[in-house]
């Protein structure tokens, strides 16, 4: 039975998961094209409605998941006014999608730290720009990029983001790789500039991309992950803020099909890889959290318990949208800079 502190956070947390009222029900599509315009593998079928084509393409991301997110160099940064642009190693061919854009935030003693900052699902061009400018105050340089269909990236038409997250599976995954490779791309960019003590802060959503990131990326040696859940899919089929594209997959998928078709866009998958890694994580969960379910956070903790990595944990008293409200954003940014500070 939930206490009063419960029913409280709940009854708030659900006053804010449900303030939008632009969330489109898009119908389900298998997107074999988008798995193809990926060009890894040639093989995949140009036509939407295909599973065994997916299981295929995820069979042989899973094989070799490097080349899966391995990229092109950038050839054409631009920095201007403490904004950085480039094209996406991995387009999608909406253009708009395909500019990346970064805000600079230096610090004015870094010693050579930076992050690059992921902010959350949906979040608009000012999202996580207060973190940033806190992570400044501890002396760590932060470059935040807008994720894929985000902010400045978002397709003329949509209100919202919702092409990274949809019930599309293969949009899904490419959105996902796309984000995964810019972020390495502005890791690229920071080693460029001379930063050598690089990590990656994601929140949310962006916490998935920055663990996936910095799994595949050795330089990143300082991972902060803000939300955290083994499988991207879990949050989507059990989430309160997904609910809308959980409802199309009615009657078509299961669960236990989703985890399987997400799997290359999914932590859990790579989880092993951080083992042997200079690499020091901050798992953030929260307690009464209705999108990442507890259950599922615990597992990440767990699991990083198991393989003995090197990993500091912050259980917040609220949910998932409180997480941004006043005391709570507090306790998590101070968290989430000390931790930088220290790891970096």
């Amino acid at each position: 039975m939930q206490g009063i502190y419960a029913r409280w956070i709940d009854r708030w947390e659900h006053r804010l998961a449900t303030r939008d009222s632009n969330r489109v029900v898009r119908p389900f599509e298998w997107g074999t094209d988008w798995l193809q315009a990926m060009g890894f593998p040639t093989w995949i079928d140009n036509h939407n409605g295909d599973p065994a084509s997916v299981d295929r393409f995820v069979a042989e991301a899973l094989l070799d998941s490097d080349r899966f997110y391995s990229y092109p160099p950038v050839r054409d940064y631009h920095f201007r006014d403490n904004r950085l642009t480039y094209s996406s190693p991995a387009p999608s061919g909406i253009p708009e999608n395909d500019t990346v854009h970064a805000v600079w935030f230096p610090a004015r003693r870094d010693h050579g730290r930076a992050l690059v900052v992921l902010p959350q699902w949906n979040a608009g061009r000012d999202g996580h720009v207060g973190l940033a400018r806190l992570l400044n105050l501890f002396g760590i340089s932060a470059l935040r990029m807008s994720m894929a269909y985000h902010a400045e990236r978002l397709p003329e038409g949509l209100q919202r983001a919702e092409y990274h997250v949809s019930s599309n599976i293969g949009r899904t995954i490419h959105a996902a790789r796309q984000s995964v490779v810019d972020t390495r791309a502005c890791l690229d960019w920071l080693q460029q500039q001379g930063y050598s003590r690089l990590g990656l802060l994601g929140t949310s959503l962006g916490s998935c991309v920055a663990f996936i990131a910095a799994a595949h990326d050795t330089r990143v040696r300082a991972g902060i992950f803000n939300h955290v859940s083994m499988y991207f899919s879990d949050v989507v089929w059990t989430g309160l803020a997904t609910q809308h594209v959980r409802s199309s997959f009615d009657n078509v998928l299961t669960q236990e099909d989703l985890r399987r078709y997400w799997a290359p866009i999914s932590p859990a998958t790579y989880i092993w890889r951080l083992v042997g890694r200079d690499l020091r994580s901050l798992l953030v969960w929260a307690r009464h959290d209705t999108s990442f379910l507890p259950v599922y956070s615990r597992q990440v903790v767990e699991t990083y318990r198991e393989l003995k990595l090197a990993h500091r944990v912050v259980a917040l008293p609220c949910a998932h949208y409180t997480t941004g409200e006043f005391p709570f954003n507090v306790m998590d940014g101070l968290a989430m800079c000390g931790f930088a500070a220290h790891a970096l």
